[in-house]
Protein backbone atom coordinates (compact mmCIF):
# COMPACT_ATOMS: atom_id res chain seq x y z
CA UNK A 1 0.00 0.00 0.00
CA UNK A 2 1.35 3.38 -1.02
CA UNK A 3 1.19 5.90 1.84
CA UNK A 4 2.30 9.51 2.20
CA UNK A 5 5.61 8.54 3.85
CA UNK A 6 8.72 7.04 2.30
CA UNK A 7 7.94 3.43 3.17
CA UNK A 8 5.25 1.17 1.76
CA UNK A 9 2.69 -0.43 4.06
CA UNK A 10 0.68 -3.64 3.69
CA UNK A 11 -2.96 -4.14 2.81
CA UNK A 12 -5.24 -7.18 2.34
CA UNK A 13 -6.75 -5.75 -0.87
CA UNK A 14 -5.56 -3.82 -3.89
CA UNK A 15 -7.24 -1.32 -6.23
CA UNK A 16 -4.68 -0.87 -9.00
CA UNK A 17 -2.67 -3.11 -11.31
CA UNK A 18 -0.71 -0.65 -13.42
CA UNK A 19 2.07 1.94 -13.39
CA UNK A 20 1.09 5.11 -11.56
CA UNK A 21 2.36 8.30 -9.97
CA UNK A 22 0.99 8.59 -6.43
CA UNK A 23 0.65 12.13 -5.08
CA UNK A 24 -0.33 13.05 -1.48
CA UNK A 25 -3.35 15.34 -1.30
CA UNK A 26 -2.45 16.92 2.06
CA UNK A 27 0.55 18.95 3.18
CA UNK A 28 3.31 16.93 4.82
CA UNK A 29 3.87 19.60 7.49
CA UNK A 30 0.32 20.88 8.09
CA UNK A 31 -0.37 23.90 10.31
CA UNK A 32 -1.03 26.12 7.32
CA UNK A 33 2.23 25.28 5.53
CA UNK A 34 2.47 23.98 1.99
CA UNK A 35 4.82 21.05 1.41
CA UNK A 36 5.08 17.61 -0.18
CA UNK A 37 7.83 15.29 1.00
CA UNK A 38 7.28 12.47 -1.49
CA UNK A 39 5.77 11.80 -4.91
CA UNK A 40 5.83 8.03 -5.42
CA UNK A 41 6.17 5.76 -8.45
CA UNK A 42 4.41 2.41 -8.14
CA UNK A 43 3.86 -0.46 -10.56
CA UNK A 44 1.89 -3.72 -10.53
CA UNK A 45 -0.79 -4.47 -7.96
CA UNK A 46 -1.04 -1.95 -5.14
CA UNK A 47 -3.43 -0.31 -2.71
CA UNK A 48 -3.54 3.45 -2.23
CA UNK A 49 -3.92 5.43 0.97
CA UNK A 50 -7.05 7.52 1.34
CA UNK A 51 -5.28 10.87 1.12
CA UNK A 52 -3.38 10.19 -2.09
CA UNK A 53 -4.23 10.34 -5.78
CA UNK A 54 -3.00 7.88 -8.42
CA UNK A 55 -2.12 9.63 -11.67
CA UNK A 56 -2.11 7.20 -14.62
CA UNK A 57 -1.21 8.27 -18.17
CA UNK A 58 -4.06 7.66 -20.62
CA UNK A 59 -1.76 6.39 -23.35
CA UNK A 60 1.63 4.84 -22.43
CA UNK A 61 2.69 5.16 -26.06
CA UNK A 62 2.53 8.94 -25.65
CA UNK A 63 3.65 9.46 -22.02
CA UNK A 64 5.75 7.09 -19.95
CA UNK A 65 4.74 6.87 -16.30
CA UNK A 66 8.37 6.90 -15.20
CA UNK A 67 8.97 10.14 -17.09
CA UNK A 68 5.88 11.72 -15.49
CA UNK A 69 7.02 10.61 -12.04
CA UNK A 70 10.54 11.98 -12.46
CA UNK A 71 9.17 15.32 -13.60
CA UNK A 72 6.55 15.69 -10.85
CA UNK A 73 8.87 14.35 -8.15
CA UNK A 74 11.86 16.57 -8.88
CA UNK A 75 9.80 19.69 -9.52
CA UNK A 76 7.01 19.16 -7.00
CA UNK A 77 7.95 22.38 -5.16
CA UNK A 78 7.35 24.47 -8.29
CA UNK A 79 4.51 22.67 -10.09
CA UNK A 80 2.49 20.99 -7.30
CA UNK A 81 3.06 22.74 -3.97
CA UNK A 82 1.93 26.21 -5.24
CA UNK A 83 -1.45 24.64 -6.12
CA UNK A 84 -2.13 23.62 -2.51
CA UNK A 85 -4.87 25.57 -0.71
CA UNK A 86 -6.31 25.92 2.77
CA UNK A 87 -5.67 27.76 6.03
CA UNK A 88 -5.04 25.12 8.69
CA UNK A 89 -5.43 21.92 6.66
CA UNK A 90 -3.55 22.59 3.43
CA UNK A 91 -4.59 20.25 0.63
CA UNK A 92 -4.17 19.58 -3.07
CA UNK A 93 -7.20 18.76 -5.21
CA UNK A 94 -7.20 16.27 -8.07
CA UNK A 95 -8.66 19.01 -10.26
CA UNK A 96 -5.56 21.14 -9.62
CA UNK A 97 -3.28 18.17 -10.35
CA UNK A 98 -5.07 17.66 -13.67
CA UNK A 99 -4.39 21.28 -14.60
CA UNK A 100 -0.60 20.89 -14.34
CA UNK A 101 1.15 21.40 -17.66
CA UNK A 102 3.93 18.91 -18.36
CA UNK A 103 6.53 18.57 -21.13
CA UNK A 104 5.81 15.64 -23.44
CA UNK A 105 8.77 15.00 -25.74
CA UNK A 106 8.78 12.05 -28.17
CA UNK A 107 8.75 8.64 -26.52
CA UNK A 108 12.38 7.83 -27.34
CA UNK A 109 13.50 11.16 -25.86
CA UNK A 110 11.49 10.40 -22.71
CA UNK A 111 13.34 7.12 -22.35
CA UNK A 112 16.67 8.82 -22.96
CA UNK A 113 15.84 11.36 -20.26
CA UNK A 114 14.80 8.58 -17.87
CA UNK A 115 18.11 6.80 -18.45
CA UNK A 116 20.05 10.05 -18.06
CA UNK A 117 18.30 11.03 -14.83
CA UNK A 118 18.74 7.55 -13.32
CA UNK A 119 22.46 7.79 -14.07
CA UNK A 120 22.65 11.30 -12.59
CA UNK A 121 20.74 10.18 -9.49
CA UNK A 122 23.09 7.22 -9.01
CA UNK A 123 26.11 9.50 -9.23
CA UNK A 124 24.44 12.02 -6.94
CA UNK A 125 23.65 9.35 -4.32
CA UNK A 126 27.22 8.07 -4.50
CA UNK A 127 28.50 11.61 -3.98
CA UNK A 128 26.20 12.07 -0.99
CA UNK A 129 27.28 8.71 0.46
CA UNK A 130 30.91 9.78 0.21
CA UNK A 131 30.10 13.18 1.68
CA UNK A 132 28.18 11.62 4.58
CA UNK A 133 31.04 9.19 5.12
CA UNK A 134 33.48 12.08 5.38
CA UNK A 135 31.15 13.89 7.80
CA UNK A 136 30.97 10.75 9.98
CA UNK A 137 34.75 10.44 9.94
CA UNK A 138 35.09 14.03 11.11
CA UNK A 139 32.67 13.37 13.98
CA UNK A 140 34.74 10.34 14.97
CA UNK A 141 37.88 12.47 14.72
CA UNK A 142 36.39 14.99 17.16
CA UNK A 143 35.77 12.23 19.70
CA UNK A 144 39.27 10.80 19.17
CA UNK A 145 40.83 14.24 19.73
CA UNK A 146 38.92 14.67 22.99
CA UNK A 147 39.85 11.21 24.28
CA UNK A 148 43.51 11.66 23.34
CA UNK A 149 43.47 15.05 25.06
CA UNK A 150 42.27 13.71 28.43
CA UNK A 151 44.68 10.76 28.25
CA UNK A 152 47.64 13.07 27.62
CA UNK A 153 48.39 11.69 24.18
CA UNK A 154 48.03 15.07 22.43
CA UNK A 155 50.74 16.60 24.61
CA UNK A 156 53.33 13.80 24.57
CA UNK A 157 55.76 16.02 22.66
CA UNK A 158 55.07 18.91 25.06
CA UNK A 159 56.11 16.70 28.00
CA UNK A 160 59.32 15.76 26.20
CA UNK A 161 60.18 19.46 26.02
CA UNK A 162 58.96 20.36 29.53
CA UNK A 163 60.35 18.20 32.30
CA UNK A 164 58.21 17.39 35.31
CA UNK A 165 59.38 19.26 38.43
CA UNK A 166 58.20 17.53 41.58
CA UNK A 167 56.43 19.84 44.00
CA UNK A 168 55.64 22.50 41.38
CA UNK A 169 51.89 22.62 40.52
CA UNK A 170 52.79 23.90 37.05
CA UNK A 171 54.43 20.57 36.21
CA UNK A 172 53.34 18.18 38.98
CA UNK A 173 49.63 17.36 39.26
CA UNK A 174 50.12 15.74 42.68
CA UNK A 175 51.39 19.08 44.01
CA UNK A 176 48.46 20.83 42.27
CA UNK A 177 45.97 18.52 43.99
CA UNK A 178 47.57 19.24 47.37
CA UNK A 179 47.26 22.96 46.63
CA UNK A 180 43.59 22.57 45.64
CA UNK A 181 42.79 20.59 48.78
CA UNK A 182 44.52 23.20 50.95
CA UNK A 183 42.44 25.98 49.37
CA UNK A 184 39.33 23.89 49.84
CA UNK A 185 40.12 23.40 53.52
CA UNK A 186 40.66 27.12 53.90
CA UNK A 187 37.23 27.84 52.39
CA UNK A 188 35.64 25.30 54.74
CA UNK A 189 37.24 26.92 57.79
CA UNK A 190 36.13 30.33 56.59
CA UNK A 191 32.56 29.04 56.36
CA UNK A 192 32.31 29.74 52.64
CA UNK A 193 31.73 26.10 51.63
CA UNK A 194 30.58 22.99 53.47
CA UNK A 195 32.86 20.12 54.38
CA UNK A 196 32.12 17.15 52.14
CA UNK A 197 31.99 13.46 52.95
CA UNK A 198 35.12 11.44 52.15
CA UNK A 199 35.21 10.02 48.63
CA UNK A 200 35.62 6.27 48.07
CA UNK A 201 39.22 5.18 47.51
CA UNK A 202 40.47 4.65 43.96
CA UNK A 203 41.42 1.06 43.19
CA UNK A 204 43.17 -0.49 40.21
CA UNK A 205 39.85 -1.88 38.97
CA UNK A 206 38.53 1.70 38.67
CA UNK A 207 41.24 2.76 36.23
CA UNK A 208 40.17 2.56 32.59
CA UNK A 209 43.26 4.13 30.98
CA UNK A 210 46.82 4.95 31.98
CA UNK A 211 47.90 8.49 32.81
CA UNK A 212 51.17 10.16 31.79
CA UNK A 213 53.96 10.81 34.27
CA UNK A 214 53.20 13.99 36.20
CA UNK A 215 49.43 13.51 36.13
CA UNK A 216 47.28 12.23 38.99
CA UNK A 217 43.94 10.44 39.14
CA UNK A 218 41.39 11.77 41.65
CA UNK A 219 37.65 12.11 42.17
CA UNK A 220 36.12 15.07 40.37
CA UNK A 221 34.63 16.34 43.63
CA UNK A 222 38.14 16.76 45.10
CA UNK A 223 38.76 19.61 42.63
CA UNK A 224 35.38 21.32 43.08
CA UNK A 225 34.52 24.35 45.21
CA UNK A 226 30.77 23.83 44.96
CA UNK A 227 28.22 21.74 43.11
CA UNK A 228 24.60 22.96 43.07
CA UNK A 229 21.32 22.06 41.38
CA UNK A 230 19.60 24.88 39.55
CA UNK A 231 16.52 26.86 40.53
CA UNK A 232 12.95 25.66 40.06
CA UNK A 233 10.19 28.21 39.46
CA UNK A 234 6.53 27.64 38.46
CA UNK A 235 5.37 28.74 35.02
CA UNK A 236 3.89 32.03 36.27
CA UNK A 237 7.38 33.30 37.08
CA UNK A 238 8.50 33.17 33.44
CA UNK A 239 8.54 36.50 31.65
CA UNK A 240 9.84 38.12 28.47
CA UNK A 241 11.69 40.73 30.53
CA UNK A 242 13.10 38.52 33.29
CA UNK A 243 16.55 37.05 33.91
CA UNK A 244 17.81 34.63 31.23
CA UNK A 245 17.88 31.06 32.50
CA UNK A 246 19.74 28.07 31.08
CA UNK A 247 17.50 25.07 30.45
CA UNK A 248 18.61 21.60 29.43
CA UNK A 249 18.19 22.27 25.69
CA UNK A 250 20.56 25.26 25.94
CA UNK A 251 23.41 22.89 26.84
CA UNK A 252 25.03 21.67 23.64
CA UNK A 253 28.27 19.82 22.99
CA UNK A 254 30.54 21.83 25.27
CA UNK A 255 28.93 25.24 24.73
CA UNK A 256 25.77 27.15 25.62
CA UNK A 257 23.23 27.91 22.90
CA UNK A 258 21.48 31.23 23.57
CA UNK A 259 19.37 31.22 20.39
CA UNK A 260 16.31 30.13 22.36
CA UNK A 261 16.46 31.41 25.92
CA UNK A 262 13.84 31.46 28.67
CA UNK A 263 13.55 34.25 31.23
CA UNK A 264 12.13 34.28 34.75
CA UNK A 265 11.33 36.78 37.48
CA UNK A 266 13.68 36.25 40.43
CA UNK A 267 14.33 37.80 43.82
CA UNK A 268 17.63 39.41 44.74
CA UNK A 269 18.62 36.38 46.85
CA UNK A 270 17.76 33.97 44.03
CA UNK A 271 19.92 35.95 41.65
CA UNK A 272 22.80 35.86 44.13
CA UNK A 273 22.47 32.10 44.72
CA UNK A 274 22.04 30.97 41.11
CA UNK A 275 23.97 33.51 39.04
CA UNK A 276 26.52 31.87 36.75
CA UNK A 277 30.14 32.93 36.47
CA UNK A 278 32.64 32.40 33.63
CA UNK A 279 34.41 29.12 34.30
CA UNK A 280 31.34 27.35 35.70
CA UNK A 281 30.55 23.99 34.15
CA UNK A 282 26.87 23.13 33.66
CA UNK A 283 25.90 19.47 33.54
CA UNK A 284 22.47 18.25 32.47
CA UNK A 285 21.21 15.93 35.23
CA UNK A 286 17.84 14.92 33.70
CA UNK A 287 17.32 13.89 30.09
CA UNK A 288 17.21 10.84 27.84
CA UNK A 289 19.80 8.14 28.52
CA UNK A 290 21.75 9.24 25.43
CA UNK A 291 21.88 12.91 26.50
CA UNK A 292 22.03 12.87 30.31
CA UNK A 293 25.32 14.26 31.59
CA UNK A 294 25.98 16.52 28.61
CA UNK A 295 27.95 19.55 29.73
CA UNK A 296 28.82 23.08 28.66
CA UNK A 297 31.35 25.62 29.85
CA UNK A 298 30.11 29.06 30.84
CA UNK A 299 32.22 31.64 29.04
CA UNK A 300 31.52 35.36 28.67
CA UNK A 301 27.97 36.38 29.63
CA UNK A 302 26.26 39.50 28.28
CA UNK A 303 24.00 39.78 31.32
CA UNK A 304 23.32 38.06 34.63
CA UNK A 305 22.22 34.51 33.83
CA UNK A 306 20.95 31.68 36.05
CA UNK A 307 20.39 27.97 35.52
CA UNK A 308 17.37 25.72 36.06
CA UNK A 309 16.75 22.66 38.20
CA UNK A 310 17.47 20.15 35.42
CA UNK A 311 21.11 21.22 35.53
CA UNK A 312 24.00 21.01 37.99
CA UNK A 313 26.49 23.85 38.26
CA UNK A 314 30.09 22.86 39.01
CA UNK A 315 32.47 25.57 40.23
CA UNK A 316 36.13 24.59 40.46
CA UNK A 317 38.72 25.64 43.03
CA UNK A 318 41.27 26.26 40.28
CA UNK A 319 39.82 28.94 38.00
CA UNK A 320 42.40 28.87 35.20
CA UNK A 321 42.33 26.18 32.50
CA UNK A 322 40.94 23.44 34.73
CA UNK A 323 37.25 24.21 33.88
CA UNK A 324 38.14 24.14 30.17
CA UNK A 325 39.94 20.82 30.55
CA UNK A 326 36.97 19.41 32.52
CA UNK A 327 34.67 20.55 29.71
CA UNK A 328 36.73 18.46 27.29
CA UNK A 329 36.59 15.49 29.65
CA UNK A 330 32.79 15.62 29.95
CA UNK A 331 32.48 15.56 26.14
CA UNK A 332 34.34 12.26 25.74
CA UNK A 333 32.53 9.02 24.97
CA UNK A 334 34.16 7.62 28.10
CA UNK A 335 32.36 10.03 30.46
CA UNK A 336 29.15 9.94 28.44
CA UNK A 337 29.16 6.16 28.85
CA UNK A 338 29.67 6.45 32.61
CA UNK A 339 26.61 8.65 33.02
CA UNK A 340 24.48 6.47 30.75
CA UNK A 341 25.35 3.46 32.89
CA UNK A 342 24.75 5.02 36.31
CA UNK A 343 21.67 7.09 35.40
CA UNK A 344 18.42 6.00 37.04
CA UNK A 345 15.11 5.72 35.16
CA UNK A 346 12.14 7.80 36.31
CA UNK A 347 8.97 8.86 34.43
CA UNK A 348 10.33 8.24 30.95
CA UNK A 349 13.62 10.08 31.59
CA UNK A 350 16.81 9.23 33.41
CA UNK A 351 18.70 11.26 35.98
CA UNK A 352 22.05 11.56 37.70
CA UNK A 353 22.79 13.35 40.97
CA UNK A 354 25.56 15.42 42.51
CA UNK A 355 27.22 12.57 44.46
CA UNK A 356 27.43 10.49 41.29
CA UNK A 357 28.99 13.37 39.35
CA UNK A 358 31.40 14.21 42.18
CA UNK A 359 32.56 10.58 42.43
CA UNK A 360 33.59 10.03 38.81
CA UNK A 361 37.31 9.53 38.24
CA UNK A 362 39.08 12.61 36.94
CA UNK A 363 42.51 12.72 35.21
CA UNK A 364 44.24 15.82 36.56
CA UNK A 365 47.15 17.28 34.52
CA UNK A 366 49.55 19.89 35.93
CA UNK A 367 48.68 23.53 35.30
CA UNK A 368 51.06 24.20 32.41
CA UNK A 369 49.98 21.07 30.58
CA UNK A 370 46.31 21.98 31.03
CA UNK A 371 47.03 25.14 29.07
CA UNK A 372 48.91 23.18 26.40
CA UNK A 373 46.06 20.66 26.07
CA UNK A 374 43.36 23.32 25.74
CA UNK A 375 45.36 25.22 23.10
CA UNK A 376 46.07 22.03 21.15
CA UNK A 377 42.42 20.98 21.17
CA UNK A 378 41.28 24.46 20.12
CA UNK A 379 43.60 24.35 17.10
CA UNK A 380 42.54 20.85 16.07
CA UNK A 381 38.84 21.61 16.49
CA UNK A 382 39.20 24.75 14.37
CA UNK A 383 40.73 22.62 11.61
CA UNK A 384 37.89 20.09 11.89
CA UNK A 385 35.35 22.94 11.79
CA UNK A 386 36.86 24.13 8.50
CA UNK A 387 36.83 20.62 7.04
CA UNK A 388 33.17 20.20 8.03
CA UNK A 389 32.34 23.48 6.30
CA UNK A 390 34.01 22.18 3.15
CA UNK A 391 32.06 18.91 3.32
CA UNK A 392 28.81 20.80 3.88
CA UNK A 393 29.63 23.15 1.02
CA UNK A 394 30.27 20.23 -1.35
CA UNK A 395 26.91 18.75 -0.39
CA UNK A 396 25.13 22.03 -1.14
CA UNK A 397 27.00 22.34 -4.44
CA UNK A 398 26.03 18.78 -5.38
CA UNK A 399 22.38 19.54 -4.68
CA UNK A 400 22.49 22.71 -6.76
CA UNK A 401 24.25 20.87 -9.59
CA UNK A 402 21.64 18.10 -9.47
CA UNK A 403 18.82 20.61 -9.80
CA UNK A 404 20.60 22.46 -12.61
CA UNK A 405 21.11 19.24 -14.57
CA UNK A 406 17.46 18.27 -14.07
CA UNK A 407 16.25 21.67 -15.26
CA UNK A 408 18.45 21.31 -18.32
CA UNK A 409 17.20 17.77 -18.90
CA UNK A 410 13.60 18.96 -18.88
CA UNK A 411 14.42 21.98 -21.07
CA UNK A 412 14.36 24.58 -18.31
CA UNK A 413 11.18 26.46 -19.01
CA UNK A 414 9.03 23.34 -19.03
CA UNK A 415 10.22 22.56 -15.49
CA UNK A 416 8.40 25.65 -14.32
CA UNK A 417 5.14 24.51 -15.84
CA UNK A 418 5.46 26.61 -19.00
Amino acid sequence: MVATGADRRSCTTWQFDTDAVCIPLVSSTGHGKKSLNYVHYQSGKFALGTILAAVIPKNPSVLRTRFLHLYLSHFRDTVLVPLMKGAANVSLSMKEIASVEIPVPPLDEQQNLINLIFRIEDEYRELLRENNHQADLLKQLRKAVLQDAVEGKLTAEWRNQNQMMKGDPQYDAAALLVQIKAEKERLVKAGKIKKEKPFPPITESNKSFDLPYGWVRCRLGETVESMTNGIYKPAQFYSDIGTPSIRMYNIQDGYLDFSKISRMILTHDELANYALKPGDLLVNRVNSRELVGKAALVRDLREVTVYEAMNIRIRFIEKGNLPRFANLYFRTNYVRGIFQNIAKQASGQVSINQPQVASILFPLPPLSEQQAIVARVDNLMATIDELEKQVSGRKEQAQMLMQAVLREAFNGGAANGN
